[in-house]
Formats: C-alpha cells, structure tokens, sequence
C-alpha cells in the first residue's frame, strides 16, 4: 500500500460534490422512550374480529358454490360422454364388465353343413359361441361375395 500513496488522483470532470445537508431549525430528536407512540386502541378488536369472521364465512360459501358447480358441470359432461358411447354401443358401461351381444331374433344359417351334422358325444355337447357365430357369418359374407364377384 505504501506505493499507492504516491499516485496522483485525477478528478473526473462529470462528477461534483454534493451539497452539505442543511437540517430545519424545529427538528426534535426521538425520545429516550418511544413506548408512548405505540398506543393502540383495543375497542376495534370485536369489530375487526366480526367483520373477518363474517368474511371467512362468506368465501367458504363461495368456495362451495364453486366446487358443486364445477363438480356438476363435470358430472354432466360425464352424462353425454356416456350417452353419447351407449347411442353407439347400447347397454355399453365404461366401468362395468365385458360386453357381450345377445341375440334379439331368429338367425337363419347361410351354411351349406347343418348343426346335426357336427360329431355329438352321448354325454356332452358341443355348445356353439360367440366367436363361432361371428366367424360362421363371415365365411358366409366371404363365399357369397366370391360368388357374386368373379374377378377378384
């Protein structure tokens, strides 16, 4: 530090010192005790007390008002989505089990073999499913549309 004490100071041209801070004649310093500003009334207490209680009662009602309106307005959309699946797939429930199809009339067999045909055991037979039904229909879709079209 002893070789900074011997380099000059160049005072820069855009900086001024600032003007000394004159001080008003009726300044008072602070009290040796600021306990006396420090009053405060309590008789606004009850009010204050009311008026908050009051207003916590009201926003909790808002609040409730709110969530049943959104919880509606959830549930009804709930209501058309599952309108609009049962409109496409009757009987359909998203949260139920599998849906099967029933039979609702007669069903005429397009087949040339008859069911009697079928090897029958004396103590158990053979029960047709779902799946044999749908895939007997869509052999009879595919021989009558070979027939009908010979160029494919």
């Amino acid at each position: 530090y002893a070789a900074a004490t011997h380099v000059p100071l160049i005072k820069s041209p855009s900086l001024r010192v600032p003007r000394p801070v004159e001080l008003p004649q009726d300044i008072h310093p602070l009290p040796d005790s600021v306990t006396a500003y420090f009053v405060y009334p309590f008789t606004l207490e009850p009010h204050i007390l009311t008026v908050e209680s009051s207003r916590r009662t009201t926003m909790m009602a808002h609040a409730a008002r709110r969530e049943a309106l959104l919880r509606a307005r959830d549930d009804e959309k709930e209501r058309k989505r599952r309108e609009a699946l049962r409109r496409i797939a009757p009987g359909f429930e998203p949260t139920g089990s599998v849906l099967v199809p029933t039979r609702t009339g007669s069903f005429q067999r397009t087949d040339s073999a008859p069911v009697s045909s079928l090897p029958v055991e004396s103590t158990h037979q053979r029960t047709r499913s779902v799946m044999d039904d749908l895939v007997d229909q869509l052999a009879a879709m595919d021989s009558s549309a070979g027939t009908s079209n010979p160029t494919s």
